[in-house]
C-alpha cells in the first residue's frame, strides 16, 4: 500500500492541540521546546493555554501548526514509523512547509522563523478590510475561474486561490470583487457562497508584497534535498531539488494552492493511503471527496498514533 504524509493548513489550529502528543512523547514535546526557542517565545503556551484570537493571528497560526503537526510525527516515528515509509510528501499552503520539515528539507527552526516571517508578511501586504476571501461551493474550478473574473474589474484583482476539491474553491481578492463573484456564484447555482473570516486575501496578486519579503528569507535558509519527493501546491509536480523548491516557496505566496490536482497527481502515481498528520481534519475530507476509494486517517494525538502504527503493523 503505498502511502502519503499531508499536512494541513490555516484554520485547522485549535487551542490545546499537540499537548496531549507532548504530554506522552517526549519527542513531541522537544519540538514544541525547539519551536519556542527559534521564535524566542513561548508559543507552546499560547497553543496549549492561551486565547483563541490571538492563536489565530497568521504569526502565530503558521508556526504553531508546523510544531503541532511535526510533534505528530515525531510520534509516529517514535512508534516506529518513518517519513520514508511514504512516497510522497505534501502540505496545504503552510502545510507545504510542515511537509518539507518533515521530510528533513528544513530544519525546525528555520521552518519556524520562515513561517513567523511568512504570516506577518502576509498580514502586512494588504491592509485590513481592503482584501477578502469566500468560499464557493458546488461551483468546479473552471467556473469558480470564470466567476472571479468577471467579478474582477476597475483593476482589483479576484482569482481561485485554493482548488480544494471537485465541489469547493476558494477565491481571493479586493474585498468588493469577492462580494461580486459570491453573488455571481449563487446566481450560477452554487450551492452555498460565503466570505470567510480571514484577516487577508492570500494566495492572490495582492500578496506580492510578501512573496518578496519570502523570497529575502528563503535566500539565507538552507534546504535540503527532501527525503520524500514534496507534491507542491503551485506546480502539481514532485520535486526533489532545493532550488527548484525555493522558487516554489515564493510563488506560492500569491500562486494557486492546486490540492485537488495535488491529490489526484498522488493517487495517478499509485498512492491509495493519506496520513494527515497534525491539527483537524480538514484535508481527510477534501481526500474523500476527490476520490472515496482512498483511505484516509487523521493522526492528531496519542490514540491517533496509536491506531495507526497498529494498522500499519498488520
Amino acid at each position: 500500500m503505498s502511502r502519503a504524509f499531508i499536512f494541513p493548513g490555516q484554520g485547522a489550529q485549535a487551542i490545546g492541540m499537540g499537548k496531549a502528543l507532548a504530554e506522552a512523547f517526549p519527542a513531541a514535546r522537544a519540538i514544541f521546546d525547539e519551536v519556542d526557542e527559534a521564535l524566542g517565545e513561548k508559543l507552546s503556551a499560547l497553543i496549549w493555554e492561551g486565547d483563541a484570537d490571538t492563536l489565530t493571528l497568521t504569526e502565530n497560526a503558521q508556526p504553531a501548526l508546523m510544531a503541532t503537526s511535526m510533534a505528530a510525527l515525531r510520534a509516529l516515528e517514535a512508534e516506529g514509523v518513518s517519513v520514508t515509509d511514504a512516497s510522497f510528501v505534501a502540505g496545504h499552503s503552510l502545510g507545504e512547509y510542515s511537509a518539507l520539515t518533515a521530510a528533513g528539507a528544513l530544519s525546525v527552526a528555520d521552518a519556524a522563523r520562515l513561517l513567523r516571517t511568512r504570516g506577518r508578511a502576509m498580514q502586512n501586504a494588504v491592509p485590513v478590510g481592503v482584501g477578502a476571501m469566500a468560499a464557493l461551493l458546488g461551483l468546479d474550478l473552471v467556473r469558480a475561474k470564470a466567476v472571479a473574473a468577471e467579478a474582477a474589474s476597475d483593476g482589483e484583482v479576484c482569482a481561485a486561490a485554493n482548488d480544494n476539491d471537485p465541489g469547493q474553491v476558494v477565491i481571493s481578492g479586493h474585498k468588493a470583487a469577492v462580494a461580486r463573484a459570491v453573488e455571481l456564484a449563487k446566481a450560477l447555482g452554487a450551492k452555498r457562497a460565503v466570505m470567510l473570516p480571514v484577516s487577508a486575501p492570500f494566495h492572490c496578486a495582492l500578496m506580492a508584497p510578501a512573496a518578496e519579503a519570502m523570497a529575502e528569507a528563503l535566500a539565507e535558509v538552507s534546504i535540503a534535498a527532501p527525503k520524500v519527493p514534496l507534491v507542491a501546491n503551485v506546480s502539481v509536480e514532485a520535486v526533489t531539488d532545493p532550488d527548484t523548491i525555493r522558487a516554489l516557496l515564493v510563488e506560492q505566496v500569491t500562486g494557486s494552492v492546486r490540492w485537488r490536482e495535488s491529490v489526484e497527481y498522488m493517487i495517478g502515481n499509485g498512492v491509495t493511503e493519506f496520513w494527515e498528520i497534525g491539527a483537524g481534519k480538514a484535508l481527510s475530507g477534501m481526500v474523500r471527496r476527490i476520490d472515496r476509494s482512498a483511505s484516509v486517517a487523521a493522526i492528531g494525538t496519542p490514540e491517533d498514533v496509536a491506531k495507526v502504527t497498529e494498522q500499519a503493523a498488520v
